[in-house]
């Protein structure tokens, strides 16, 4: 399940965001917590206090990821009225609430406007440093071969091509399959 998967360090974005539409950003985020002690229906009534300091954490922490994410000024919007860019910063940020060690990132900037993909990808890139490490399926070869340190390209179900960008853009198989050559 899902769940056990995220207590394992794992989370991931979609290519086309999957955010609650008609609640906050910040309501977003505080459901895409970890652990949250009211999710369990009994600790209302049996634990209220314990319930309203958990809440209390997850909402802190989430205003601290929307100030990494620089959508602390989007808190108190309905995702709904977030741009496609706004979205897809919206669910990386909703992932980062897991405090995962590996992030899958579907397409991270299809459909971004360039300003915004490239602070998208600066984010990524302080995390990485910060010790997360991504696995990224994208499209945008710009993106690829200047952001991942690694490379692999699948063709068909199979990998054509391992190694550095500078390898991979080298790989003749790569060059007639993707690059255009």
């Amino acid at each position: 399940p899902p769940y056990e998967i995220v207590h394992l360090g794992l989370s991931k974005t979609w290519q086309i965001p999957h955010e609650l539409r008609n609640m906050t950003v910040l309501e977003n985020l505080v459901l895409g917590a970890k652990e949250n002690s009211g999710e369990h229906l009994l600790n209302l009534f049996i634990r209220p206090q314990a319930v309203r300091r958990d809440e209390q954490h997850w909402r802190t922490r989430a205003r601290d990821v929307l100030r990494l994410t620089q959508l602390d000024g989007l808190a108190n919007e309905h995702a709904k009225s977030l741009s496609g860019g706004q979205k897809k910063l919206l669910e990386l940020a909703r992932v980062l609430m897991t405090d995962p060690a590996l992030v899958l990132l579907d397409e991270p900037v299809a459909g971004v406007n360039p300003t915004l993909a490239a602070s998208l990808m600066d984010l990524i890139e302080k995390l990485r440093l910060e010790g997360r490490t991504f696995f990224l399926i994208e499209h945008d070869m710009n993106v690829v071969m200047n952001r991942c340190d690694r490379v692999i390209v699948m063709h068909q179900g199979r990998t054509i091509a391992d190694g550095t960008p500078a390898s991979v853009k080298a790989n003749p198989v790569v060059i007639e399959s993707y690059l255009g050559g």
